[in-house]
């Protein structure tokens, strides 16, 4: 099965699953996505503090 994320809420979704599925690092990764992909800073905010942990993006 093939998913489409095109927004915001499509990561979430695709967050919460690995989160039930026990993959909270993936979980996290998808949610910081999600984040960036919304407007509002609090809503960002709100997006991140249902998966909690350190970023694991590699920057550079």
């Amino acid at each position: 099965m093939s998913r489409s994320f095109d927004c915001a809420a499509d990561f979430i979704d695709a967050a919460r699953e690995m989160a039930v599925t026990g993959r909270p690092a993936l979980a996290r990764l998808l949610a910081e996505e999600a984040a960036d992909r919304t407007p509002d800073a609090d809503a960002a905010a709100r997006i991140l503090a249902q998966f909690p942990g350190p970023s694991l993006r590699q920057e550079g």
